[in-house]
């Protein structure tokens, strides 16, 4: 009797939709030194560009972390890791990457 391989925990995700999202670079003079210092860097930048802004996602090359946690688990054989597809997928508009990629944030505007 032939054995049926069970089917993926996880579907294998499509690349997600970039088109409308604006990256911005920045690169301080003085490299920040925490994820809490990149983040509220990242924050102010969102703040000035979105106005009222909602942080969707977030990976901090340091720690090797994400938010969302384990949002990467069903990413494995991909090549968009999971904090991307999340924010992406759930409205970013707004990429903010420091030092090239030792911090990423996911922002989507707020509208009160």
């Amino acid at each position: 009797m032939p054995h049926n391989p069970s089917p993926p925990r996880c579907p294998l995700p499509s690349q997600p939709d970039a088109t409308d999202l604006a990256v911005i670079d920045i690169s301080p003079l003085q490299p920040v030194s925490d994820y809490h210092e990149a983040m509220a860097l990242a924050d102010r930048t969102a703040e000035q560009h979105l106005g009222d802004a909602m942080l969707l996602a977030w990976y901090d090359r340091d720690r090797d972390f994400e938010s969302p946690q384990h949002a990467s688990e069903c990413h494995q054989d991909s090549a968009v890791p999971g904090y991307v597809d999340y924010g992406l997928s759930h409205g970013a508009t707004l990429k903010v990457v420091i030092e090239q990629g030792r911090f990423v944030f996911f922002y989507m505007p707020v509208d009160l």
